[in-house]
């Protein structure tokens, strides 16, 4: 058996890859659009080409996705928490629950889905600002 895809339906599909691909890093590796079922697919993976994510856009609709707790999370592996939080936040992303730990941090997408970031080896040593920031919102 192989892992294929996560799927996420999104609201606003260019908040969706302005999150995803400018912020995250993901690359867009292919996208389907189809007109008959009014929506579109577009599949997004790390650089590395590992398991995808699909977006969902259905074309039209006003459903609130609001569910994106119950969903769970993505985890994604990084080099650097502590740098890959600062460029998050420069970039407008709240950090829901940062790095205090220096191993560990969680954000969110537009669409309200938990994204775990986990620093790649061991947990980088405490500090500032992480180390006293407190929490916001959920995770």
């Amino acid at each position: 058996m192989k892992f294929l895809h996560s799927m996420i339906r999104v609201s606003d599909l260019e908040a969706s890859l302005d999150f995803y691909i400018n912020k995250l890093g993901l690359v867009e590796v292919r996208r389907q659009d189809v007109p008959e079922g009014k929506f579109t697919l577009i599949f997004l993976a790390t650089a590395a080409g590992e398991a995808e994510i699909e977006l969902t856009h259905n074309w039209g609709s006003e459903e609130v996705y609001n569910t994106g707790r119950n969903f769970g999370h993505l985890a994604f592996e990084v080099d650097d928490i502590y740098q890959t939080c600062k460029n998050l936040q420069d970039n407008g992303v709240v950090i829901n629950r940062p790095p205090r730990c220096g191993y560990m941090a969680f954000i969110k997408s537009p669409d309200n889905i938990s994204i775990e970031l986990l620093q790649k080896g061991e947990a980088l040593a405490p500090q500032e600002p992480w180390l006293s920031m407190e929490n916001t919102g959920t995770w």
